[in-house]
């Protein structure tokens, strides 16, 4: 390779790699007016005679000890935020698996037999529309504890967009894969592996990043009522009662972001299971 290719490669290589930068910083640049604009208004109207909530300045100042020290434990429920949102995302965890399989499983089983879909489609239908703060009181009666009670608030809540979207995506298959797969005789093994799931996946992952969002929205619900168990929904509710406004507006600021995470941890394994095509 002569010296002059070697120069117009690293000047090609030098250009895709500035035109990169500008493109990220150009996505960068919007979201980061938007934020710095919201804490500048936000900063303002605390400053108002009469407000009651602290402005970001202040909660910064009132909290800066929680934000050093996430990981700090002194037994019980005394623990920093890493705790509290790690306990709660390992009751998320549990919850949305079962959700899922469960989900999963009577979707596929309504999307494939007409009877049993007409069956329990109305009751499905009644269930999904309580609130997860209405199954606390029952689940607590029915289990008699607070942490399988919320293992169960999490499922319930997240099931539904499984369960749903699963069974709609394998209603909608189109009539040529069905066509296809009597011509070549395909078995129900063949038939539920190489037509049904790709088929439905766009539906089930659908339903999946849905249910996610859900059920973390479900554990923080889950544990405010439910008190005495390590939580950052049990955080929120003991800061309340403390009057200590700023730590809840922090925790806020955590389960926000914490809820991004996993909308976007669920939109990656997505990226790598199903096919761009069917995106």
């Amino acid at each position: 390779m002569t010296i002059a290719s070697r120069r117009r490669n690293n000047a090609s290589f030098d250009n895709g790699l500035i035109s990169r930068f500008q493109k990220q910083f150009s996505d960068f640049i919007p979201p980061a007016i938007a934020i710095i604009a919201f804490l500048v208004i936000w900063q303002l109207f605390s400053w108002l005679p009469g407000a009651t909530l602290p402005g970001p300045i202040q909660v910064i100042q009132d909290t800066w000890m929680l934000i050093l020290y996430p990981f700090y434990d002194k037994g019980g429920i005394d623990k920093g935020l890493f705790w509290q949102i790690w306990a709660s995302l390992q009751r998320v965890a549990i919850g949305y698996f079962f959700a899922a399989v469960i989900g999963i499983a009577l979707g596929i089983l309504i999307g494939i037999n007409k009877t049993m879909s007409k069956a329990l489609d109305p009751l499905f239908q009644l269930l999904r529309t309580v609130p997860p703060l209405a199954w606390v009181p029952i689940s607590l009666a029915a289990l008699r504890q607070n942490e399988p009670a919320a293992l169960f608030v999490i499922f319930i809540t997240a099931i539904w967009p499984i369960l749903i979207n699963t069974a709609v995506g394998v209603k909608e298959i189109p009539q040529d894969y069905n066509n296809v797969a009597k011509v070549l005789q395909l078995s129900k093994k063949d038939y539920f592996f190489n037509i049904l799931i790709p088929a439905a996946l766009p539906y089930i992952f659908t339903g999946l990043r849905i249910a996610i969002g859900l059920a973390w929205l479900a554990i923080i619900a889950a544990e405010i009522v439910m008190s005495g168990i390590v939580g950052i929904g049990f955080f929120i509710w003991d800061a309340y009662q403390n009057n200590y406004v700023s730590e809840i507006i922090l925790a806020l600021v955590y389960i926000g972001a914490v809820g991004l995470l996993l909308d976007k941890l669920m939109a990656w394994v997505q990226s790598l299971i199903l096919p761009a095509e069917q995106k």
